[in-house]
Order: structure tokens, then sequence, then C-alpha cells
């Protein structure tokens, strides 16, 4: 007797024997938990969190009681404060039931890399929140302490009308008296007051947020310099609940209270997250007075704890569309208590605010050359155009690009292969990994210790594959002799790393269908750029951008070997970094940028892939590597001339 296990962030599923622990389920499937003393419950590092509900995409019903009861160890490290109450140890909880288990940051053997560095941009500094110094009269009249205040900021600062923040009512008069009526104010869009300090005081700060399906990044600006003071990152905790966006949507459809679930642990890793940004500034998260936040239309509506059932399924209406301001403590965020939220406007169903912020990073709308904008993500966000017209699209590439659905895949952690060559000649293949300078092939101060395929390696290898010719250009494995490949019937599998090399002792192959995966995910992608194209009036763009904290890790060429992107010179195809959270801080930083962002907004034309008739040819068209169709004539240094052009002699509409 079995039962299904499936382990996040990782997303990786397999069978155990009843009674098997968590931990050796995890062994068994190359996952790595923390577990300094082998499994004898004496270090309590193994840490997960068995996650109740039904999960469609499993097929499977998850219960925490599907594991066997805590044990009188488990309880004695839970009562000393070393386990929370949601948390099991994974060397002492055995299975008796499907579960999905969710491994925390602190317990995962290999910790996910997160490189969505702030980026140095010139942003001309107009906040929100402005801050001043007041001396209030003393006057012996019948004014009220607010009154007063208000006078002084009129009289001194030139403000006008006024509300001030509830919070600060009870307070008021003895902040005001602390230092003899002389206090340092903060005003939010010259309408109300929401913090104020006795005495002259310096430092205003405020959070720019990336909310991101896979990560959290948050920039911590000082308002008055713009200056980043420091940047905080963290795994979306609702990977617990699924990898991709339809999976936490379908988690908050099929579980009661599901959305809400979502909504909360979101919640509750931006306090987190808030709270790391401040402490390394050497602040609290209680000096922050204001908050932008910009993500996908699902991250968007779970952020404000609105269901977002509505976006799983045509005609993906959105629930608010329109930029918002709002208190942070009426969504639960743990802020200065008068402290703002503001979220950018999301354009359609599937281009959410996170686009908006690429918009206002890139500013497309201003471009003299064609160019086309892409986030990939498991979402991607496609903007093609220049200052004549904008469109955009999302195409539903999933997690591929994440090492999700790949049979040696992981996300990018110390370990992860990503980078990879293959000799053409002798089908030989060397490779890096993460956390090591040197190539598997060179000698090293490190151990090689392979771990598995993230994105960046995953793109490369089906390059070579291609280059090398152990796949066709439709992506079958070629029948032919060689010990690193192997058939069982007509589908192949080519051993990338062997069991020497392996962390795990096990050979780490590519199989038939991770480059299936990996054509549909890039198809995906390539056929909602050509839509756009077609709309745009057949003009091939000029320039290429990569956003996201992917694009700036993978080599352009390879994208364009792929086929996740049209045809250009290279030197044209860009990674622009973590574009969205560099909107969200010219957000935080401009007020004017923040109308601008509402304008772009009703300025694009959003084309929704999933109903375009085109859709589908665009798709199959795209499935081949790179193209069915579209010839590649800059790749012709990396592929013989007979593959850089289309497979058939099919002329492409673009009008």
């Amino acid at each position: 007797m079995s039962h299904r296990i499936v382990f996040q962030p990782a997303g990786k599923q397999g069978e155990a024997p009843d009674g098997m622990s968590v931990l050796d389920a995890a062994r068994a499937l190359g996952i790595g938990i923390e577990n300094i003393c082998g499994g004898r419950q004496t270090c309590a590092k193994c840490k997960v969190r068995p996650i109740a509900g039904e999960f469609a995409k499993y097929a499977i019903t998850s219960d925490p009681v599907h594991l066997t009861a805590p044990d009188a160890q488990e309880a004695a490290y839970r009562a000393a404060g070393m386990l929370a109450a949601d948390e099991r140890l994974a060397c002492s909880a055995h299975i008796h039931g499907d579960v999905v288990v969710s491994i925390p940051p602190e317990a995962q053997a290999q910790k996910q890399v997160i490189e969505k560095a702030a980026r140095e941009r010139v942003i001309d500094i107009d906040p929100a929140v402005r801050q001043v110094y007041v001396e209030v009269a003393q006057v012996a009249d019948r004014q009220g302490d607010w009154e007063r205040l208000q006078a002084a900021l009129t009289e001194q600062w030139g403000f006008g009308v006024l509300a001030l923040d509830t919070k600060l009512i009870p307070v008021l008069g003895t902040l005001l008296r602390a230092e003899n009526w002389k206090v340092t104010v903060a005003v939010w869009q010259e309408r109300e007051v929401i913090r104020v300090r006795p005495g002259y005081a310096e430092g205003t700060v405020g959070l720019a947020v990336d909310l991101g399906t896979t990560t959290l990044v948050a920039h911590l600006c000082d308002l008055r310099t713009g200056a980043t003071l420091a940047t905080a990152t963290a795994m979306n905790p609702q990977i617990a609940y699924g990898e991709d966006l339809m999976s936490r949507v379908s988690y908050g459809m099929v579980n009661a209270n599901g959305a809400d679930t979502l909504h909360r642990a979101v919640i509750k890793a931006l306090n987190s997250l808030a709270s790391d940004a401040a402490k390394a500034a050497g602040l609290r998260a209680d000096d922050i007075l204001e908050m932008v936040v910009v993500g996908n239309t699902i991250m968007h509506h779970l952020f404000l704890g609105i269901d977002p059932v509505e976006l799983g399924g045509a005609p993906f209406a959105l629930t608010i569309r329109e930029s918002l301001d709002l208190k942070a403590r009426d969504l639960g965020l743990r802020l200065h208590p008068g402290a703002y939220v503001h979220t950018l406007p999301c354009l359609a169903g599937h281009v959410g605010a996170d686009c908006m912020a690429v918009a206002l990073a890139e500013a497309p709308h201003r471009a003299d050359t064609l160019m086309v904008i892409v986030d990939i993500g498991t979402n991607a966000e496609i903007l093609y155009g220049d200052k004549r017209a904008v469109l955009a699209a999302s195409s539903p590439t999933g997690p591929a690009f994440e090492g999700a659905q790949i049979s040696s895949g992981q996300r990018a952690a110390p370990g992860a292969i990503e980078r990879v060559r293959i000799d053409p000649a002798t089908l030989e293949p060397r490779f890096k990994v993460i956390g090591r300078a040197a190539w598997s092939d060179e000698d090293g101060a490190e151990p090689l210790q392979a771990t598995g395929i993230c994105g960046s390696g995953i793109i490369e290898v089906v390059g070579e594959m291609l280059r090398a010719g152990i796949i066709s250009r439709d992506g079958r494995f070629v029948e032919r002799e060689h010990p690193r490949i192997a058939f069982d019937g007509k589908r192949g599998a080519y051993m990338l790393a062997t069991a020497e090399q392996s962390a795990t002792g096990k050979p780490i192959t590519v199989t038939q269908d991770d480059v299936r995966a990996i054509q549909l995910a890039k198809a995906a992608l390539y056929a909602g750029i050509a839509l756009l194209r077609r709309h745009h009036g057949g003009e091939a763009p000029v320039r290429v951008l990569l956003a996201g904290g992917f694009g700036n890790v993978i080599d352009p060429q390879y994208v364009m070997l792929l086929g996740l992107i049209p045809d250009c010179d290279p030197a044209n195809v860009i990674a622009v970094g973590n574009a969205a959270g560099d909107g969200a801080r010219i957000a935080l930083l401009n007020c004017e940028a923040r109308l601008e962002a509402d304008r772009i907004m009703r300025a694009i034309t959003y084309i929704e892939t999933a109903t375009d008739p085109d859709f589908q040819e665009e798709f199959v068209n795209a499935l081949a590597i790179p193209h069915a169709v579209d010839s590649f004539p800059h790749l012709a240094h990396l592929l013989p001339i007979d593959q850089t052009g289309p497979t058939a002699p099919r002329p492409r509409r673009h009008a």
C-alpha cells in the first residue's frame, strides 16, 4: 500500500509506502531537508508543514492526520518553542495517507537563490509622504489642539484642509506638549496627517513590494533621498497550496475559506519581510509610512482579500481594476499605524499591476523603436509596441521554466545545474552548478554534488541537445546508440550528470517528457508575442527586454535558440532585472508616476490570448524548436544552416 506525497515549494511528488517517514520519502525523491542528526530526532531541523485541503491538480485530499501523531519528543520540542503548532519533524512523521507538505525556508537543504536587487535608476523624488517641522502657537483661545496644529501647518507650510488619522486623536495632545508644542509631522498626499513626533526628527521610509507568484521582494527606501536602504526577499508561502496560479484559484474554490487562507499566508509573509527589511536598515517595521504593492491579478486579489475565483475562467473578470489607496492596518499589515498601501492598477484578467509596474519602469509608450518586453514567470506577461501604440497579453507558460514539472528540475539553489554545453561530436556534456566556480570537467575546490537542473539549465540543455542532434526540431529524441542516451520504446532520455556527479547518487537525466514540458511553455510564450505582432501590424521588434529574476540569469542566445522570443540581433536582447520591483519603487518615490501608471493602463490595448482565434495556429507553429515557420538567421552560428529556417513552407499571416 502506498500514498501520494507532494513536497512544496519544489512541486515534486511521488508514491511513498505506508509507514515511511516524510524524511525518507523526501530522500527518495531527491529533496533535501535539513537533518544534522541524520533523522535521530536530536536536532529538530527537519521541519515540515502538512497542508490540509483538496488539491485538484494532484487529485488528492491532503490532511495532517494522514501523518502519524506527534510523539513525546516532538511534543517536547513544541513545548520548548522549537516547533510551531503547525510544524512536524520529517524524521518522526510517518505517512498513512495522501499528503502535501511544505518545507519552510530554514529547513530547506538547498536554499533558493533569489537575485532581485534594486537597479540604479534616475527617479524624480516626489513621494506621497511629506515630513515637516512646525512650531505650534500657544494662545489663550478656544481652539482645540488639532485646530492649532492645522493652523500652524497652513501658515508655515501652505497646507490646505487636512484630515487627522483616527489613531492620532487620543494621543495628539500628549505629543504636542512633549516638546513644548514643537513637532515633526508626516502628511500623506497633502490630505492627511498620519504621524506626529515630538520635537525635530528626521527619517521617512517606505516599502516597494513585488508580490510574485514564486518570490516576494521588498525594497525599503528613504522617501527623502530615494536611496534603497535594504532589500528583503522570501519565497511566497502560497506555493504550499499550488506552485502555479490556477492551482491556487482551485484551492480557494474547493476548500472552505481557501481564499482567506491564501490571503492570510501572504499578509503574514509581508509582515515578516517588512520587519526583516527594516531591521537590516536599523529601523522597525512601524517606521514604514507607506507601501506600494504590485503583482499579477491573482496575487493582487489575494493580497486584498478578494476571492479570485472569477479569474479562473472566461471572461476572467477582475473585481477591482483601478489603483487603490488603503490603510495598511485594514489589511493586517503591521507597519506604522497610520501607514497607507498603494496598489498600481491592473490592465485585464491576466495582466496585472506587476505588468503596469514594468511599463512604468521601461516606458515602451515612449520608445522610438519597436520593442517587446517579456516578464517570464509561471504566467508570462508581454508588452509589445512603441510610442505609436502598446499592446499587452499574457501567456500561461506554467512553472516549467522554474524547474517544476521537470523530472530533475528544481528552483535555483546551490547545487542546481545552471549552465550546460554538449560536445556535438562526442555528445559528452559539461556543466556548471550554482555555488561552484569551476565547470564539471575542471578541477574545483568545491565538490560537484549536482542536485538537479534549474530554469536556466533546462533552457540551455534543451538548446544544446538540439545543436548536438540528440533531439530533432520537433522535440523528439533521435534514435542513436550512445552510453548517455537510453530509450523506453520511442521515448528517449539523456543522462546529463552521472550518479557520481550527483548529490543523490542517482543520474540526472533529461527525458522526453521534460523536453515536451519546455516546448509547451515556450510555445505559449512565443504564441503570445506572435499574436501581439499580428495585431500591431506585423512589424518585427527591434529590441527584446527580458524582465524578472529568470530573465536576469538566462543567456539571451539560448532564449532565442529555444524559440521563446523572435529572431533579432542578440545585442538587442537585454535583461532588465526585476523591472516590476523597479516600477514599484518609482511609484513609491514619485506621486506623478502613479498617475502615469493609470494613464498607461487606459492607453494599452489588451489582447486576450485564450479567446483569440489565431492563438492555436501560433501555438502549434511555436512547438518546433526554434519555430516551424519563422526563420532565425541570427542563429546561424549556433545551428547547421538547414536548421535556421522554417520546417515547412507555410506563410505566416501577420495582419
